[in-house]
C-alpha cells in the first residue's frame, strides 16, 4: 500500500480497518486533515460535518474491539469516509441543490444512494458541489461558488458530480456519489483522473424521484479506481420497491474480483463517435491508447453504432425532465435561477405531444439499432469528453475544432449520445495533455453488462497506471 493514507484503494483500508490495523478514527482524521489542508484552493466539500463523522468512527471502532461489527458481506464500505453529491438529500445535513432557493434547506431524510451507503458501512463526512441542480458540465452555483480543477486550478473540473471527483482526486475522501444525465459522473471523472461509472437505468434505484419511469439520469458511485468503483455498487445496485424500474439483480454480484480472460473480446474503436468534433489534445492522448487494448489481447477495428436522432432523442427528454422536475420552481422563483436552467425548462413547456411521441419512436429504434451493433462488439471505446478541463471562468464550451455549440449541453454529446443508448458506460484515465490535463477514455458494454464493462477497465487500469499520478498541489 502506498505510504499516503489519503490515497490508499478503499480496498485496501477496508481491509485494513476489519484487520484492526487500522482504526476508523485515523482513517477519518487523516482524510479531514487533508480536508483542511487542500479544500480552501479547491472549494469540493461544501458542507462538512466532522463531529458526527468523528462520533459514528468511534462507536464502530467499538464495534469492532467487542466483535459486533456486522460482517464484511453486509456491511463492505464499514468505517470508510465518503462524501455526497449536494444534489442528494442528507438527513440533518444541509442540501442546496447548488441553488439559493434551497441555501439552507436541512432534509428529514436520506437519498436511497445514501441510505445505502450508510447501511453498508460508509461514514458521511459532507457534500459535494455541483452546479445548480446539476445543470451541466462546469460546477460553479451562486451558493458556493466555482470549484477548480486540482491539476490545474485555473481550469474546471466539470460536472456535475464535479465537487465529487475533486474530492477524490485530492484524496479527500476514497469515495463519492454523483448523478448522471448527460455526463455527470463521466466528465468531471475524465477531468480529474479518476473514475466515474453510469450504470444501465434501473442497476442503482433513484428514490426520490419525480418521474419514475422517465430512464435518463442515473445515480453511481465514483472513485480512485475501478475495483473501487465496483466495491461501491456492490453497495448501492439491487432492486427497491420504490423504484419501479429497478433491475432485481443483487448488488452483490459485483463484489468478486474484477481479473478474467479477455483475449479475444472485440472493442469497438471510435475517436469521434461517427462524425463530433473532438480537440486535438484529446484525439492525440486517446489514439496513444489503442494499442493498450489490443496488449490486454482485444481485437479492436474501428466501428461506430448508427446514433443518428440520438440529438432530438437526448435533447427532448432533458427538456421534458426538467419541465417535470422544476417547473414549479420556474413559477415561484424565476428570478432565482440560473439562464440555463430557466431555458432548459421552457424548451420542455413548448413542447408539443407529439414531439415527444417522435422522440420516443425514434429512441425505439435506435434502441434497436444499438442491440444490433452489440451483437458484433463487445464493447466500444471513445472518448469521455471532446475537450480538455477549460478556464474555469467560462461558463461552458460554445466552440469546437471551430464548429459552434448551439446550447450549453451540445459540448457533451460523446456523453450524453450514450447515455440514451442504456448502455453502461465507465470513465477511466487514459493519461494527460502536454499541459498536463486529464484526459479520460469511456468503456461503453452492452446494456447491463456492467460486470464486463467492470473486468474490461479493471484491466486496462492496471495496464496503464494513469490513475497513479496524483495532483500537483495535493
Amino acid at each position: 500500500m502506498t505510504n499516503d493514507l489519503c490515497y490508499r484503494t478503499a480496498r485496501e483500508l477496508a481491509a485494513a480497518i476489519r484487520a484492526r490495523e487500522l482504526s476508523c478514527v485515523e482513517l477519518l482524521e487523516a482524510h479531514l486533515g487533508r480536508i483542511e489542508r487542500l479544500n480552501p484552493q479547491v472549494n469540493a466539500i461544501v458542507t462538512l460535518a466532522p463531529e458526527a463523522a468523528l462520533a459514528m468512527a468511534r462507536t464502530y471502532d467499538a464495534a469492532l474491539a467487542h466483535g459486533s461489527a456486522p460482517p464484511p458481506e453486509q456491511a463492505p464500505l464499514y468505517g470508510l469516509p465518503v462524501v455526497h453529491k449536494d444534489l442528494f438529500e442528507t438527513r440533518g445535513m444541509r442540501t442546496t441543490y447548488g441553488s439559493p432557493i434551497f441555501a439552507d434547506h436541512v432534509p428529514d431524510y436520506d437519498a436511497l444512494i445514501v441510505e445505502r451507503l450508510k447501511a453498508a458501512g460508509a461514514i458521511s463526512i459532507g457534500k459535494t458541489n455541483t452546479p445548480e441542480f446539476g445543470a451541466g458540465s462546469q460546477t460553479f452555483n451562486p451558493v458556493f461558488g466555482a470549484t477548480r480543477n486540482p491539476y490545474d486550478l485555473a481550469q474546471t473540473c466539470g460536472g456535475s458530480s464535479g465537487g465529487a471527483a475533486v474530492a477524490l482526486a485530492c484524496g479527500m475522501a476514497p469515495l463519492a456519489d454523483g448523478s448522471d444525465m448527460g455526463g455527470s459522473l463521466r466528465n468531471p471523472a475524465s477531468f480529474c483522473n479518476v473514475v466515474g461509472f453510469r450504470t444501465t437505468p434501473g442497476r442503482v434505484p433513484l428514490w426520490p424521484n419525480r418521474a419514475p419511469y422517465l430512464p435518463l439520469e442515473v445515480d453511481g458511485p465514483l472513485a480512485r479506481t475501478v475495483g473501487d468503483v465496483a466495491l461501491m455498487l456492490a453497495a448501492i445496485a439491487g432492486p427497491d420497491p420504490r423504484a419501479p424500474l429497478a433491475l432485481s439483480d443483487p448488488g452483490s454480484r459485483f463484489a468478486p474480483p474484477l481479473d478474467g480472460e479477455l483475449r479475444g473480446a472485440r472493442v469497438a474503436w471510435s475517436p469521434d463517435l461517427g462524425g463530433l468534433p473532438v480537440d486535438p489534445r484529446v484525439s492525440a492522448v486517446f489514439a496513444a491508447q489503442r494499442t493498450s487494448f489490443v496488449a490486454l489481447g482485444c481485437e479492436v477495428e474501428a466501428a461506430t453504432p448508427d446514433l443518428r436522432d440520438a440529438d432530438e432523442i437526448f435533447l427532448t427528454l432533458r427538456a421534458l425532465s426538467y419541465e417535470v422536475n422544476l417547473g414549479p420552481l420556474l413559477d415561484a422563483h424565476r428570478d432565482q435561477l440560473k439562464d440555463t436552467v430557466i431555458w432548459n425548462i421552457e424548451q420542455g413547456r413548448q413542447l408539443s405531444g407529439t414531439q415527444v411521441a417522435r422522440a420516443l419512436r425514434l429512441h425505439g429504434e435506435l434502441l434497436g439499432r444499438v442491440r444490433a451493433f452489440f451483437e458484433q462488439y463487445d464493447y466500444l471505446v471513445l472518448p469521455v469528453s471532446q475537450v480538455p478541463p477549460f478556464p474555469v471562468e467560462q461558463p461552458y464550451v460554445t466552440v469546437i475544432n471551430g464548429v459552434p455549440m448551439a446550447s450549453y449541453v451540445d459540448w457533451m454529446r460523446s456523453c450524453s449520445w450514450i447515455s440514451i443508448t442504456g448502455a453502461p458506460a465507465l470513465a477511466v484515465p487514459a493519461g494527460f495533455t502536454a499541459e498536463g490535463l486529464p484526459v479520460g477514455l469511456q468503456i461503453v458494454g452492452r446494456p447491463r453488462d456492467e460486470l464486463g464493462v467492470l473486468r474490461l477497465g479493471h484491466a486496462y487500469e492496471q495496464h496503464t497506471r494513469c490513475w497513479q499520478r496524483h495532483p500537483p498541489l495535493a
